[in-house]
């Protein structure tokens, strides 16, 4: 749990930096899918300094899969939310309002409860069809992304992170169906490298868009729900004796506190000249 909650600040931070990065980049086509725009950001060392912390954290988040449920482990990388709004509060002079700040700390109680509530990891190794199912995920995570360029600037940022987010869950559960990454025969392996990858050029596009809040805010919904559905479902994951009901309540207080940031992460508009 403390290595997935220090993925969490690892990630919480990179999103900033690249953000940064992202945005002082030249515009590009508008798509949702825009690959030159990860080679015209990665000429700025504040978005090299956010691959670095990914990095760390990717590692960080493996050991935790390993050691504790897809939901445990999701939770816990909603706290990103809490770490993108402090960073972004300086480095971005983003102005968060009371009820912002409150939908933090709602994000971080249902955090909490679901760390309380987790039990230990599922011994299951999934079926063929499942693994096959989150190859398909992550193609669809792509055409997601270029569908979302089309979308106005408001909501643009929220439907990319949710994509990201989406490709981020994949690798979650992927990560639980590799005996190793050698394990070249297994589609699972193959659907952890493209919806890592789409979901990292889905991210880099949707910090360039918008609200950086509302994209991550998008990140944790798509990156933690279906995860962990798929956990307790198909890979035997289970909650502590009796605290089902503990754990129920700590996703919906999550999710709820990471819709509330989606709607008022926006930074208001600015009055026409």
């Amino acid at each position: 749990m403390v290595c997935a909650l220090a993925a969490a600040v690892c990630f919480g931070t990179a999103s900033v930096l690249q953000a940064v990065a992202a945005r002082a980049a030249e515009p590009g086509t508008g798509s949702g899918v825009d690959a030159a725009l990860l080679l015209r950001a990665a000429r700025q060392w504040r978005y090299l300094a956010g691959l670095g912390l990914d990095a760390v954290g990717f590692v960080l988040q493996i050991i935790a899969l390993r050691h504790i449920p897809i939901y445990a482990v999701g939770a816990a990388l909603a706290a990103s939310l809490a770490v993108t709004a402090v960073v972004a509060a300086r480095l971005l002079r983003v102005r968060l309002s009371g009820m912002e700040w409150g939908a933090v700390g709602v994000v971080c109680a249902g955090l909490l409860m679901l760390g309380l509530a987790s039990g230990e990891e599922g011994s299951g190794k999934g079926s063929l069809a499942l693994k096959l199912a989150l190859l398909g995920v992550a193609g669809l995570v792509l055409l997601v992304g270029a569908a979302a360029g089309r979308l106005p600037d408001r909501p643009r940022a929220l439907v990319l992170g949710f994509a990201a987010g989406t490709g981020f869950g994949v690798v979650e559960v992927a990560v639980r169906l590799l005996d190793s990454v050698w394990d070249v025969g297994n589609p699972a392996l193959y659907a952890l490298l493209l919806g890592g990858g789409a979901a990292f050029l889905l991210l880099t596009s949707a910090l360039a868009r918008g609200s950086v809040t509302a994209a991550t805010a998008g990140l944790v919904l798509g990156e933690t729900i279906a995860p962990a559905v798929a956990g307790v479902a198909w890979l035997g994951d289970r909650t502590r004796e009796g605290l089902t009901w503990l754990a129920v309540a700590g996703f919906a207080v999550a999710v709820a506190g990471s819709l509330a940031l989606a709607r008022f992460g926006e930074p208001p508009a600015e009055p026409p000249p």
